[in-house]
């Protein structure tokens, strides 16, 4: 056993193999017996799909991550458990949320508890802020509120973003890649193992989601929310690797918070503009609607596989644009960034006005 993890350590894009595998043995097993327990979505004003359609993705996507990582991930073990315990209730409050729909207090109340775990508990937080605002170390308390707040942000961000085939898983991929070469170039092959088991079990996800007909699955918020929780564990230890400088002069990110934001810009922008446009029509900002970037994008006419792929092309580019912007201050970076998805947005609005404009011409 010994000898396949040292031989993990050294090529662990290998991994994903083992997720990959697993969880392409899993995936009908899953699909199954979601169709047999009516673990399925129906049809409704949000969605475009037709039929009943099994909602558990999340399932899926947790045992065939899970197991991989348990297996061959060693200086992780003595965390493991509290890891685990943090991940086990944000999948249950993910599970029972596609069930029944709770309450949006409950819902944060359980995520809050899971990343209790994680940030009290396992102590994964986030301890500096590397010179923003002229802030370096963080006193406890403030560093348990602020990981918990982005905990929060993450994890709901990445839920709201699953609102088409591939979006979130194919993001998903895209992210895990990321801190899974990062973690491999630094040293940090365990985490390096972990990001690339879950790039496996995204990939089966992926495919079973949007080029699958007759065995098509959604990811449902039992994997959206465990997609956060994960990202949270890279972007802390991300953030602490790079604040205590125990890496490679040449890969030190000395705008590491602002290079994560950049490279989540996608969800995280589309969840803070989403929240602010309701707030200004004095909605609630976890009202649900169709004013995501993704809802936009299919007004203009196009299909879920053309806007997932538009937009993952545009993370590539953001986090291509995050590397060359690494050594840059937090701030300089930041509002960099804020500013292009701004004026990106604003052309995709013209673009929509103008087709809504067509089309009343056309009447």
């Amino acid at each position: 056993m010994n000898s396949i993890i040292d031989f993990l350590h050294t090529y662990p894009i290998l991994i994903s193999l083992v997720s990959f595998t697993v969880g392409y043995l899993f995936m009908p097993v899953v699909i199954d017996i979601a169709k047999r327990y009516n673990f399925v979505v129906s049809p409704n004003k949000r969605t475009s799909h037709q039929g009943e359609i099994p909602n558990v993705g999340g399932i899926n996507i947790f045992i065939s991550f899970l197991l991989p990582v348990f297996l061959f991930t060693s200086s992780l073990l003595s965390d493991i458990q509290f890891i685990l315990m943090g991940l086990f209730i944000i999948l249950i409050v993910g599970f029972i949320d596609d069930l029944i729909n709770i309450r949006v207090f409950w819902k944060f109340f359980g995520e809050l508890i899971a990343g209790f775990f994680l940030v009290v508990i396992t102590d994964i937080r986030i301890s500096s802020l590397h010179g923003f605002l002229g802030i370096y170390e963080l006193p406890l308390l403030s560093s348990y509120l602020l990981s918990l707040f982005v905990f929060i942000v993450v994890v709901n961000a990445m839920n709201l973003i699953d609102g088409i085939d591939g979006l979130a898983s194919g993001l998903g991929i895209l992210y895990s890649l990321f801190f899974g070469v990062y973690f491999y170039l630094t040293g940090n092959k365990d985490l390096a193992l972990t990001a690339f088991a879950m790039v496996g079990s995204l990939v089966v996800f992926f495919y079973y989601n949007v080029f699958s007909n007759k065995k098509k699955i959604f990811m449902g918020d039992s994997g959206s929310l465990l997609l956060g929780y994960v990202f949270n564990v890279f972007i802390f230890s991300f953030f602490e690797m790079n604040a205590a400088k125990l890496i490679p002069e040449t890969y030190q990110m000395v705008a590491a918070p602002a290079v994560a934001f950049t490279v989540f810009i996608v969800p995280l922008f589309d969840t803070l503009r989403v929240m602010i446009t309701r707030m200004k029509k004095r909605h609630s900002p976890f009202t649900a609607d169709r004013n995501h970037v993704h809802h936009l994008m299919l007004s203009l006419g196009l299909q879920h596989r053309q806007v997932t792929f538009i937009l993952m092309g545009i993370s590539v580019l953001f986090i291509v644009l995050a590397i060359f912007m690494r050594t840059l201050p937090n701030g300089v970076v930041a509002t960099t960034v804020l500013i292009i998805s701004t004026l990106l947005t604003k052309l995709l609005w013209d673009f929509v006005d103008k087709k809504k404009k067509e089309n009343l011409h056309s009447k």
